[in-house]
Protein backbone atom coordinates (compact mmCIF):
# COMPACT_ATOMS: atom_id res chain seq x y z
CA UNK A 1 0.00 0.00 0.00
CA UNK A 2 1.70 3.42 -0.61
CA UNK A 3 2.36 5.81 1.81
CA UNK A 4 0.16 9.28 1.82
CA UNK A 5 1.45 12.49 0.70
CA UNK A 6 -0.64 15.61 1.30
CA UNK A 7 0.63 19.34 1.17
CA UNK A 8 -1.36 22.37 -0.03
CA UNK A 9 -1.13 25.94 -1.04
CA UNK A 10 -2.90 28.96 0.31
CA UNK A 11 -4.17 31.12 -2.12
CA UNK A 12 -2.94 34.70 -1.20
CA UNK A 13 -0.92 36.69 -3.36
CA UNK A 14 0.24 35.81 -6.79
CA UNK A 15 2.52 32.67 -6.69
CA UNK A 16 6.85 33.55 -7.36
CA UNK A 17 9.60 31.14 -8.44
CA UNK A 18 10.04 30.37 -5.16
CA UNK A 19 7.29 28.54 -4.78
CA UNK A 20 8.02 26.81 -7.87
CA UNK A 21 11.32 25.99 -6.97
CA UNK A 22 10.22 25.07 -3.26
CA UNK A 23 6.87 23.13 -3.79
CA UNK A 24 5.60 22.63 -7.88
CA UNK A 25 9.13 21.72 -9.31
CA UNK A 26 9.17 18.35 -7.20
CA UNK A 27 5.37 17.77 -6.67
CA UNK A 28 5.24 14.89 -9.89
CA UNK A 29 8.06 13.08 -8.45
CA UNK A 30 5.45 11.93 -5.74
CA UNK A 31 2.88 10.38 -8.10
CA UNK A 32 4.56 7.02 -8.66
CA UNK A 33 6.13 6.21 -5.28
CA UNK A 34 3.16 7.60 -2.93
CA UNK A 35 -0.34 8.68 -3.37
CA UNK A 36 -0.85 12.28 -3.45
CA UNK A 37 -3.40 15.03 -2.36
CA UNK A 38 -2.81 17.97 -3.27
CA UNK A 39 -5.30 21.11 -1.96
CA UNK A 40 -5.52 24.50 -2.35
CA UNK A 41 -5.78 26.15 1.09
CA UNK A 42 -8.56 28.40 0.23
CA UNK A 43 -9.72 28.43 4.02
CA UNK A 44 -6.93 28.97 5.44
CA UNK A 45 -7.04 32.45 2.59
CA UNK A 46 -9.61 34.18 4.98
CA UNK A 47 -7.37 34.40 7.87
CA UNK A 48 -6.70 37.40 6.79
CA UNK A 49 -8.39 39.69 4.54
CA UNK A 50 -8.86 39.30 1.10
CA UNK A 51 -11.07 40.58 -1.79
CA UNK A 52 -13.21 37.95 -3.60
CA UNK A 53 -11.66 38.11 -6.79
CA UNK A 54 -8.32 37.74 -6.27
CA UNK A 55 -9.67 34.92 -3.91
CA UNK A 56 -11.12 33.40 -7.00
CA UNK A 57 -8.16 34.10 -9.51
CA UNK A 58 -5.34 32.86 -7.15
CA UNK A 59 -7.45 29.70 -6.25
CA UNK A 60 -8.00 28.93 -10.39
CA UNK A 61 -4.19 29.34 -10.77
CA UNK A 62 -3.00 27.36 -8.41
CA UNK A 63 -4.66 24.35 -9.59
CA UNK A 64 -3.64 25.07 -13.22
CA UNK A 65 -0.32 25.60 -11.86
CA UNK A 66 -0.63 21.93 -10.21
CA UNK A 67 -1.38 21.09 -13.59
CA UNK A 68 1.21 22.58 -15.21
CA UNK A 69 3.73 21.44 -12.98
CA UNK A 70 2.97 17.77 -14.33
CA UNK A 71 0.43 16.43 -11.77
CA UNK A 72 -1.58 14.25 -13.32
CA UNK A 73 -5.20 14.01 -11.83
CA UNK A 74 -5.79 10.56 -12.18
CA UNK A 75 -2.99 10.02 -9.93
CA UNK A 76 -2.55 12.75 -7.54
CA UNK A 77 -6.00 14.52 -5.92
CA UNK A 78 -6.43 17.56 -6.49
CA UNK A 79 -9.21 19.52 -4.89
CA UNK A 80 -10.11 23.07 -2.97
CA UNK A 81 -10.36 22.73 0.97
CA UNK A 82 -13.82 24.04 0.91
CA UNK A 83 -15.15 21.24 -1.37
CA UNK A 84 -14.61 19.03 1.80
CA UNK A 85 -16.64 20.07 4.17
CA UNK A 86 -14.76 17.18 6.56
CA UNK A 87 -12.35 20.09 7.16
CA UNK A 88 -14.68 22.26 9.03
CA UNK A 89 -16.30 20.14 10.82
CA UNK A 90 -13.24 18.16 11.91
CA UNK A 91 -11.85 21.53 12.90
CA UNK A 92 -15.32 21.99 14.60
CA UNK A 93 -14.18 18.83 16.75
CA UNK A 94 -10.33 19.44 16.83
CA UNK A 95 -10.05 23.14 18.40
CA UNK A 96 -10.82 21.30 21.70
CA UNK A 97 -8.15 18.74 21.99
CA UNK A 98 -5.57 22.03 21.35
CA UNK A 99 -4.56 24.76 23.66
CA UNK A 100 -4.41 28.08 24.00
CA UNK A 101 -0.93 28.23 25.23
CA UNK A 102 -0.07 26.11 22.23
CA UNK A 103 -1.54 28.11 19.52
CA UNK A 104 -0.10 31.45 21.03
CA UNK A 105 3.24 30.24 21.09
CA UNK A 106 3.54 29.68 17.00
CA UNK A 107 5.78 31.82 15.35
CA UNK A 108 3.73 32.70 12.40
CA UNK A 109 1.06 33.84 14.22
CA UNK A 110 3.50 35.91 17.00
CA UNK A 111 4.84 37.40 13.65
CA UNK A 112 1.73 38.31 11.79
CA UNK A 113 -0.44 39.46 15.27
CA UNK A 114 2.64 41.80 16.18
CA UNK A 115 1.83 43.74 12.46
CA UNK A 116 -1.84 44.06 13.54
CA UNK A 117 -4.07 45.66 16.18
CA UNK A 118 -4.94 43.08 18.61
CA UNK A 119 -8.38 43.99 18.64
CA UNK A 120 -8.26 42.98 14.79
CA UNK A 121 -6.83 39.68 14.98
CA UNK A 122 -9.35 36.99 13.86
CA UNK A 123 -10.38 33.94 15.73
CA UNK A 124 -9.33 32.48 12.33
CA UNK A 125 -5.51 33.09 12.45
CA UNK A 126 -4.96 32.21 15.74
CA UNK A 127 -6.61 28.58 15.12
CA UNK A 128 -4.45 28.13 12.08
CA UNK A 129 -2.87 25.09 13.10
CA UNK A 130 -5.48 23.71 13.75
CA UNK A 131 -7.29 23.43 10.89
CA UNK A 132 -4.04 22.44 9.14
CA UNK A 133 -4.15 19.77 11.20
CA UNK A 134 -7.21 18.58 10.41
CA UNK A 135 -6.03 19.09 6.68
CA UNK A 136 -3.38 16.40 7.73
CA UNK A 137 -5.11 13.54 10.08
CA UNK A 138 -8.08 13.41 7.68
CA UNK A 139 -6.04 11.49 4.92
CA UNK A 140 -3.86 9.80 7.06
CA UNK A 141 -0.62 11.62 5.71
CA UNK A 142 2.30 9.93 6.07
CA UNK A 143 4.59 12.97 4.73
CA UNK A 144 3.85 16.71 4.46
CA UNK A 145 6.30 18.57 2.34
CA UNK A 146 6.38 22.18 4.08
CA UNK A 147 7.92 25.16 4.31
CA UNK A 148 10.44 25.73 7.15
CA UNK A 149 8.08 28.01 8.47
CA UNK A 150 5.08 25.33 8.87
CA UNK A 151 7.61 22.17 10.35
CA UNK A 152 6.28 24.02 13.77
CA UNK A 153 2.47 22.99 12.96
CA UNK A 154 3.25 19.21 11.70
CA UNK A 155 4.96 19.33 15.02
CA UNK A 156 2.24 20.86 16.91
CA UNK A 157 -0.07 18.43 14.74
CA UNK A 158 1.85 15.18 15.80
CA UNK A 159 1.26 16.31 19.24
CA UNK A 160 -2.58 16.55 18.93
CA UNK A 161 -2.06 12.88 17.20
CA UNK A 162 -0.44 11.86 20.32
CA UNK A 163 -2.74 13.55 23.01
CA UNK A 164 -6.06 12.24 20.90
CA UNK A 165 -5.35 8.76 20.21
CA UNK A 166 -3.81 8.83 24.26
CA UNK A 167 -6.97 10.45 25.45
CA UNK A 168 -9.17 7.84 23.50
CA UNK A 169 -7.30 4.92 23.89
CA UNK A 170 -7.16 4.68 20.07
CA UNK A 171 -4.31 4.49 16.81
CA UNK A 172 -7.31 6.10 14.99
CA UNK A 173 -5.05 9.34 14.00
CA UNK A 174 -1.58 8.69 12.12
CA UNK A 175 1.15 11.10 13.10
CA UNK A 176 2.57 12.57 10.03
CA UNK A 177 5.99 13.28 9.47
CA UNK A 178 6.91 17.03 8.16
CA UNK A 179 9.68 17.26 4.48
CA UNK A 180 11.49 20.70 3.98
CA UNK A 181 12.75 20.34 0.44
CA UNK A 182 16.33 21.00 0.68
CA UNK A 183 17.28 21.83 -2.69
CA UNK A 184 16.16 25.80 -3.41
CA UNK A 185 14.19 25.36 0.47
CA UNK A 186 14.15 28.82 0.49
CA UNK A 187 15.00 31.43 -2.37
CA UNK A 188 15.42 35.34 -1.12
CA UNK A 189 14.38 38.42 -2.59
CA UNK A 190 16.34 39.59 -5.51
CA UNK A 191 15.76 43.61 -4.24
CA UNK A 192 16.93 42.29 -0.68
CA UNK A 193 18.58 38.91 -0.23
CA UNK A 194 18.45 38.74 3.47
CA UNK A 195 14.68 38.70 3.30
CA UNK A 196 12.38 35.57 1.54
CA UNK A 197 10.94 35.66 -2.17
CA UNK A 198 7.48 35.81 -0.69
CA UNK A 199 4.89 37.10 -3.02
CA UNK A 200 4.79 41.06 -1.82
CA UNK A 201 7.85 42.85 -3.33
CA UNK A 202 7.15 43.34 -7.02
CA UNK A 203 10.92 44.57 -7.82
CA UNK A 204 12.61 41.23 -5.84
CA UNK A 205 9.87 38.76 -6.79
CA UNK A 206 10.00 36.56 -10.01
CA UNK A 207 6.13 35.69 -10.52
CA UNK A 208 4.96 32.96 -12.11
CA UNK A 209 3.38 34.71 -14.83
CA UNK A 210 5.73 37.62 -15.80
CA UNK A 211 6.65 37.75 -19.18
CA UNK A 212 10.74 37.02 -20.29
CA UNK A 213 11.36 40.55 -20.42
CA UNK A 214 10.47 41.08 -16.73
CA UNK A 215 12.07 37.86 -15.74
CA UNK A 216 15.28 38.90 -17.41
CA UNK A 217 15.30 42.60 -16.31
CA UNK A 218 14.79 41.85 -12.27
CA UNK A 219 17.86 39.20 -13.00
CA UNK A 220 19.85 41.53 -14.30
CA UNK A 221 19.08 43.47 -11.60
CA UNK A 222 19.18 41.75 -8.72
CA UNK A 223 21.28 43.31 -6.03
CA UNK A 224 25.18 41.27 -5.88
CA UNK A 225 28.14 41.73 -3.77
CA UNK A 226 31.15 43.63 -3.35
CA UNK A 227 33.69 42.06 -5.28
CA UNK A 228 33.60 39.89 -8.67
CA UNK A 229 34.00 35.92 -7.69
CA UNK A 230 30.99 33.81 -7.87
CA UNK A 231 31.09 32.11 -4.90
CA UNK A 232 28.70 30.47 -2.23
CA UNK A 233 28.76 32.77 0.82
CA UNK A 234 25.67 33.38 2.50
CA UNK A 235 26.85 35.68 4.89
CA UNK A 236 29.25 37.68 2.99
CA UNK A 237 27.71 37.36 -0.50
CA UNK A 238 24.03 36.58 -0.29
CA UNK A 239 22.85 38.01 -3.51
CA UNK A 240 25.51 35.88 -5.41
CA UNK A 241 24.51 32.84 -3.09
CA UNK A 242 20.55 33.61 -4.07
CA UNK A 243 21.40 33.16 -7.37
CA UNK A 244 23.65 30.45 -7.07
CA UNK A 245 20.74 28.90 -5.21
CA UNK A 246 18.23 29.76 -8.18
CA UNK A 247 20.73 28.43 -10.89
CA UNK A 248 21.54 24.95 -9.36
CA UNK A 249 18.24 24.29 -8.13
CA UNK A 250 17.19 24.55 -11.74
CA UNK A 251 19.78 22.58 -13.25
CA UNK A 252 18.94 20.16 -11.07
CA UNK A 253 23.03 20.44 -10.23
CA UNK A 254 24.49 21.46 -6.74
CA UNK A 255 25.51 24.69 -5.54
CA UNK A 256 29.27 23.22 -5.63
CA UNK A 257 28.89 22.25 -9.37
CA UNK A 258 27.40 25.79 -10.22
CA UNK A 259 30.04 27.38 -8.29
CA UNK A 260 32.43 25.61 -10.28
CA UNK A 261 30.65 26.21 -13.41
CA UNK A 262 31.02 30.11 -13.11
CA UNK A 263 35.09 30.13 -11.62
CA UNK A 264 36.45 33.16 -13.17
CA UNK A 265 33.10 34.39 -14.61
CA UNK A 266 32.11 38.03 -14.00
CA UNK A 267 28.50 38.77 -12.50
CA UNK A 268 26.97 39.85 -16.11
CA UNK A 269 27.62 36.59 -17.31
CA UNK A 270 26.86 34.62 -14.50
CA UNK A 271 23.64 36.47 -13.76
CA UNK A 272 22.55 35.83 -17.97
CA UNK A 273 22.84 32.50 -17.55
CA UNK A 274 20.99 32.75 -14.22
CA UNK A 275 18.28 34.49 -16.36
CA UNK A 276 18.43 32.15 -19.15
CA UNK A 277 18.19 29.38 -16.71
CA UNK A 278 14.75 30.78 -15.55
CA UNK A 279 13.11 31.83 -18.35
CA UNK A 280 13.84 28.10 -20.05
CA UNK A 281 12.06 26.80 -17.13
CA UNK A 282 9.64 29.28 -16.66
CA UNK A 283 8.44 29.95 -20.42
CA UNK A 284 7.36 26.32 -21.26
CA UNK A 285 5.74 26.15 -18.23
CA UNK A 286 3.21 29.35 -18.84
CA UNK A 287 2.26 27.94 -21.84
CA UNK A 288 1.19 24.63 -20.38
CA UNK A 289 -0.69 27.41 -17.46
CA UNK A 290 -2.21 28.93 -20.14
CA UNK A 291 -3.49 25.84 -22.57
CA UNK A 292 -5.03 24.38 -18.73
CA UNK A 293 -6.60 27.94 -17.75
CA UNK A 294 -8.22 28.29 -21.47
CA UNK A 295 -9.56 24.49 -20.83
CA UNK A 296 -12.05 23.32 -18.47
CA UNK A 297 -9.03 21.00 -17.02
CA UNK A 298 -9.15 22.85 -13.69
CA UNK A 299 -12.54 22.18 -13.27
CA UNK A 300 -12.28 18.89 -14.27
CA UNK A 301 -9.61 18.36 -12.00
CA UNK A 302 -10.94 19.51 -8.85
CA UNK A 303 -14.63 17.54 -9.10
CA UNK A 304 -12.70 14.28 -9.62
CA UNK A 305 -10.09 14.73 -6.68
CA UNK A 306 -12.89 16.02 -4.32
CA UNK A 307 -14.74 12.65 -5.45
CA UNK A 308 -12.07 10.79 -3.94
CA UNK A 309 -11.17 13.01 -1.32
CA UNK A 310 -14.60 13.47 0.14
CA UNK A 311 -14.68 9.47 0.84
CA UNK A 312 -11.58 9.61 2.33
CA UNK A 313 -11.94 12.38 4.75
CA UNK A 314 -15.40 11.54 5.88
CA UNK A 315 -14.61 8.24 6.96
CA UNK A 316 -12.13 9.40 8.69
CA UNK A 317 -14.47 12.10 10.48
CA UNK A 318 -17.19 9.38 10.99
CA UNK A 319 -14.45 7.16 12.72
CA UNK A 320 -13.54 10.77 15.21
CA UNK A 321 -17.24 11.02 15.64
CA UNK A 322 -17.85 7.51 17.07
CA UNK A 323 -15.18 7.81 19.16
CA UNK A 324 -15.81 10.85 21.09
CA UNK A 325 -19.71 10.17 21.52
CA UNK A 326 -21.19 11.89 19.55
CA UNK A 327 -24.86 10.14 18.73
CA UNK A 328 -25.78 8.40 15.27
CA UNK A 329 -29.05 7.40 14.28
CA UNK A 330 -29.43 4.07 12.58
CA UNK A 331 -30.11 4.19 9.14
Amino acid sequence: MKKIVLTGIKPTGRLTLGNYIGVLKNLKNFQDEFEPYIFVADLHALTLPIEPEELNTNTKDIVAFYLASGLDMNKSHIFLQSMVSAHAELNAIMMNYLYMGELSRMTQFKQKSHLMNESAIGLGLFSYPVLMACDIILYDADIVPVGEDQVQHVELTRDLVRRFNSRYKTDILKEPKAVVNTTGKRIMSLSDPTKKMSKSDPKGDIYLKDDEKTIRKKIMSAVTDSGCEVKFDKENKPGISNLLTIYSALKNITVEEAEQEFKGCNYGTFKKAVADAVVNELIPFQQKYNEIINSNLVDEALNLGAEKAKVIANKKLQQVQRIIGLYETKK
